[in-house]
Parts: structure tokens; C-alpha cells; sequence
């Protein structure tokens, strides 16, 4: 999918705010000769300011503690690489985790989210990467209650070359899905991607909404929705938190989207959320441009901490 060892790794763009600002200087921390409380305490701090929150932080810093006592490391090489090893293992290891594959057609991915955290955008990144993976997509522009929302789904759908299934401004939402899945069965698309709400301009409550569009799918397919990713916006660090876990209690997600990651010095975050919450970081946003969105894989993540300016 890309190759980090010849210097493509996406995730480089996306978390330079990080590395220099927190682990730069984790670098410069363990070239001293003294590994000290004070060593420990500087890199507990720094952990702090790059939002890994205070639990994960502990932890890291206890691990990597005992780690440099039963190994006896000394070089500062070696510390970073087990710090490097230690935050790897925080994101789950491994590589990239995929979609769900499924056998009905099409594959349904509902996208929530409250408003502003970049969903819109993330969609029509995520209808890009489908598409350069030759899987044919449509769109379900689910979110009626803000007009915007489904012109801009309209914009993107056309510059992508991607239908757009919508309905006139405050329809019922779950009739745009229940069209959207109709016509991804007849045209035999692979994907539909479908946009929802993130706030409610009506006395209606915005996750019983989320749960009827759930609903809806599976009076087409019982199955869906295959998918339910949460976009987070990074720069909201922690808060974000809050959000996350408000929506994995009402519909379930299956993963999240970590979208404007290059637009904070906070990437620590992807760890918090991958801990907290329980199920993966499937893509991340590391740019304004179409194209800047990648699948998450906790190794290139964690070396584009560590590597070299």
C-alpha cells in the first residue's frame, strides 16, 4: 500500500506540528548520559503535551522504566527504539486494519459525527480511496437537517465522478438511505457511503435518529450497516474523547476516522482513542488535499514520530 522505508510514509505531513514540537525533543531527551527521575519526569511531561492523556502516559513510561532495567539499556538508540516499540504497541500492532469484507453487495459504511470535525470531507476522501481500489461507490447525503451537508456531498460527488442519492432539505433521513441501498443494489456498486447528521436542528434526539437510519438498512439488508466509522477531529485532543464514546454507545462503531491530524501538535491522541475506545483507527486525514488519506497502520504512524527533520 506504501512503502515507509523509501520515505513515503503519509503520515509524515500529517504529524510534523507533533514531531517537532513533542518528539523531537524526546529524542534530544535520551541522549544524556544520566537516566534519571528527572529523565522520566521531562518524558512523562512531553508524553502529556502530545495529548497521549494521563493514563496512557503512565503506563508508557512505566513500561519503558522497567524495560530499560531488565534490558539494561544505555544508548540512546536503544531507548528510542523501545519507546518506539512501546507505542506501537499501544495502537494494536500490526499493520492496516480493512474494511469489513462482506459478502452481500453493496457494502454499507454509515459515517457519524458531530458537525464541524471534517466528516464531509473525510466521505468524499473515503468514496477517493475506494474508487483507486476499483470498487464502484455511491453516496447516500443522509445528513437533511443542514442543507450544506448535502450540497457539498453534491460538489464532491461531482468532482469524483460518485452519484449522490439525496432528498429536498429536512426529509426523513432514513428514506435518502433506504433509495441510496436500493440503488446500489441496481446499479450493482460495491459501496455505499453514507453521510449522517451531527446535530439536530429539531426536538428529535440525534443518536435515536442515528439508530432508525440503522434501522432502515437492515429492511434492506439485515446485514448492514457493514461499517460505522466516527470521524474525530485531532485537533480536539482529548475532547474528542467525549464525543467518541457518546456514539460507540448508540450505534455501535466499528472504527474511526482521524481526520485533521495535520492541523494539531497533538497526535498523541490516536492513542488515547485507540485505548479508550476499544476498536480501531481505520483511516486518518493528514492533509487538505483529496488525496492526503490513508489507512492507519500503528507502525508508520509511531516511525513518523521518530523520524529525522
Amino acid at each position: 500500500m506504501f512503502n515507509r522505508f523509501r520515505g513515503l510514509n503519509p503520515f509524515r505531513q500529517g504529524l510534523e506540528k507533533t514531531r517537532q514540537s513533542v518528539f523531537t525533543r524526546v529524542t534530544n531527551l535520551f541522549t544524556t548520559e544520566v537516566i534519571d527521575d528527572a529523565l522520566w519526569d521531562e518524558l512523562e511531561e512531553l508524553l502529556l503535551r502530545a495529548d497521549l492523556g494521563t493514563a496512557i502516559t503512565a503506563e508508557v513510561v512505566r513500561r519503558l522504566r522497567e524495560r530499560v532495567e531488565r534490558e539494561q539499556l544505555m544508548q540512546a538508540p536503544q531507548l528510542t527504539a523501545a519507546l518506539r516499540d512501546e507505542l506501537i504497541a499501544m495502537l494494536g500492532g500490526g499493520e492496516s486494519v480493512p474494511l469489513a469484507d462482506v459478502a452481500s453487495r453493496p457494502r454499507v459504511i454509515e459515517v457519524v459525527g458531530v458537525n464541524g470535525v471534517g466528516k464531509t470531507t473525510s466521505i468524499a476522501k473515503l468514496a477517493r480511496f475506494l474508487e483507486q481500489s476499483h470498487r464502484r461507490v455511491l453516496i447516500a447525503a443522509g445528513d437533511t437537517f443542514r442543507a450544506a451537508a448535502v450540497e457539498q456531498l453534491k460538489i464532491w460527488g461531482e468532482r469524483l465522478g460518485v452519484p449522490v442519492i439525496s432528498h429536498e432539505y429536512s426529509a426523513d433521513p432514513g428514506a435518502v438511505v433506504y433509495d441510496a441501498m436500493e440503488a446500489g443494489r441496481a446499479r450493482r456498486v460495491d459501496d455505499v457511503i453514507v453521510d449522517t447528521a451531527g446535530r439536530l436542528h429539531t426536538k428529535f434526539n440525534l443518536m435515536e435518529e442515528l439508530k432508525k437510519i440503522q434501522r432502515v438498512a437492515q429492511k434492506v439488508d439485515p446485514t448492514a450497516p457493514h461499517e460505522v466509522l466516527l470521524v474525530l477531529d485531532a485537533t480536539s485532543g482529548q475532547n474528542a474523547l467525549l464525543q467518541a464514546r457518546a456514539f460507540r454507545e448508540a450505534v455501535g462503531i466499528t472504527g474511526v476516522i482521524l481526520a485533521k491530524l495535520d492541523g494539531t501538535a497533538k497526535g498523541g491522541v490516536a492513542f488515547a482513542v485507540r485505548r479508550e475506545l476499544g476498536v480501531p483507527i481505520k483511516f486518518v486525514g493528514t492533509g487538505e488535499k483529496l488525496d492526503d488519506f490513508a489507512p492507519f497502520d500503528a507502525t508508520a504512524f509511531v516511525d513518523a514520530l521518530f523520524e529525522p527533520e
